[in-house]
């Protein structure tokens, strides 16, 4: 029986407690309290309470009648969650959303990467693929990024002066996604037949495969059974899909010969990079980046006034330029994008299957798992963990992982579907984006402090997360904006 390591690894294992309540009935019942009646994060912790434990046996959505088998053990404390990224003992197959799957008419007929286990050998092949062009737009990035942000900030500025408001998300949805396809393939996607309407494609094909996970803010009694309960038709955004395909088929070209190098045929190569591109790199900064500048935003001038100066001095320390060496110096920036990403990660959900018999470690005892079961972490549950972070755990706290006792925390932040003191491999399922990610979270601080003092913002909720419009920004009175 494989087992973790650690303090409580010697310790009788315990059956794991919990309840999935009556077939069907319970599991329709705890949807609508994760839904509509307690919250996700309520609906996790108020289990955690009544069992007396971070382990659990609980429903999670979207149950019936999507879902063949809504129960799971959870996992839900700093402890044991990295037992989700080990995949000696556990196993990744079709689950990158969960209990249920979407229709592979969403991705061109093929299972793309995120629904492939490392032990199978397409995995491998699209992986590299990934890594290869991550690396060759690698010196793309920076221009790309600041060119296509710094319009985003003019159009804020000249929004503000018209009607004293700016709606962050709506920008950033058109601006990152042309970020994207510049700095992956030199291409903006609005200067191609998509022009203007590619965030929305890209936008309804996300919610076709994501609506059992998300609300909208309809009446309970017209919105499970509208999104919770059956799949969309995919045939309804076959044509949103078609066009996406489109951009990516052409833009991509000089990937697609490196993919047949690898062995992968044009098309299937074609749909991953989609998914990677569309999915998980473009969905992840529809989610990422409000976070973050909400965070900072209600954090105050006290903090801007801290990141400002990091950012000016390493600038001018590279001679008014913004690096990729710069931006590495700049260590409050990178410790205030961590910290949001903790509190809160793009992803939120994990799953695994067992490969054997299991022993899961929690903080304060071990419990045993059975080959086959199928394993949950709710992210936020593990990374605000009072045992791990202390008093301040569910506080933004943006210098948390600044110096060496703070770096010692890193291994506690797990967004990447991995420790972020690890590394993404063709053979694990962590994010091959990962280190990509953390830089543009950067580069949008520096963007922003490179520019203004201050800055001020309403915060709200939407589909994905959080909403951000700005009420006010301060024009910086130093540093190369000045100049």
């Amino acid at each position: 029986m494989a087992s973790s390591e650690g303090s409580n690894a010697a310790a009788a294992p315990r059956p794991v407690p919990g309840s999935y309540g009556l077939p069907v009935i319970g599991a329709v019942r705890d949807r609508l309290d994760f839904y509509y009646f307690q919250g996700q994060d309520k609906y996790f912790e108020s289990r955690v309470e009544r069992y007396g434990s971070t382990v659990i046996r609980i429903n999670v959505p979207p149950g019936p009648f999507m879902a063949r088998d809504p129960r799971v053990v959870a996992v839900l404390d700093a402890k044991s969650f990295p037992i989700l990224f080990d995949v000696d003992k556990v196993e990744k197959k079709d689950l990158f959303t969960g209990t249920y799957m979407p229709s592979t008419s969403l991705t061109g007929g093929y299972r793309v990467c995120s629904y492939l286990d490392p032990s199978e050998p397409t995995h491998a092949k699209v992986k590299q693929l990934l890594f290869s062009l991550l690396h060759s737009g690698k010196d793309a990035v920076v221009p790309a990024f600041r060119a296509n942000f710094s319009s985003l900030l003019d159009t804020v500025e000249s929004q503000l002066a018209k009607g004293g408001k700016a709606e962050f998300n709506k920008l950033n949805d058109a601006t990152s996604f042309d970020f994207i396809g510049d700095a992956y393939f030199g291409v903006r996607p609005s200067t191609t037949d998509l022009g203007s309407g590619g965030p929305t494609k890209a936008a309804k094909w996300l919610l076709w495969q994501l609506h059992p996970l998300v609300t909208l803010g309809l009446p309970m009694i017209i919105e499970d059974p509208l999104l919770h309960t059956v799949h969309l038709p995919p045939c309804l955004v076959r044509g949103d899909y078609k066009a996406l395909y489109k951009y990516f088929s052409a833009a991509a070209s000089q990937a697609l010969d490196a993919a047949e190098g690898l062995g992968l045929s044009r098309e299937e190569a074609c749909h991953n990079l989609l998914f990677a591109t569309t999915f998980n790199s473009y969905g992840g900064l529809k989610v990422l980046f409000p976070g973050l500048l909400a965070r900072v935003a209600e954090a105050g001038e006290k903090l801007h006034r801290r990141l400002a100066a990091e950012i000016r001095a390493a600038v001018a320390d590279a001679g008014g330029k913004v690096t990729v060496a710069a931006v590495e110096k700049m260590e409050l920036t990178k410790s205030a994008v961590w910290e949001a990403m903790r509190l809160d990660p793009p992803v939120k959900f994990q799953y695994a299957h067992a490969k054997t018999d299991l022993l899961i470690e929690s903080h304060d005892a071990v419990y045993q798992v059975k080959k086959g079961e199928m394993l949950f972490g709710y992210q936020p549950c593990a990374t605000k963990d009072a045992r791990v972070f202390g008093p301040t755990a569910r506080e933004f706290v943006a210098d948390r992982f600044v110096g060496e006792e703070g770096s010692k925390l890193l291994q506690y932040v797990y967004w990447s579907n991995g420790r972020e003191t690890e590394s993404p491999s063709v053979g694990n399922k962590q994010c091959p984006g990962k280190n990509f990610v953390v830089l543009v979270g950067r580069l949008l601080l520096v963007e922003l402090f490179l520019r203004y003092d201050t800055f001020t913002a309403e915060v709200g909720t939407e589909l994905l997360g959080t909403k951000v419009t700005f009420t006010g920004v301060t024009k910086a009175t130093s540093g190369p904006a000045t100049q």
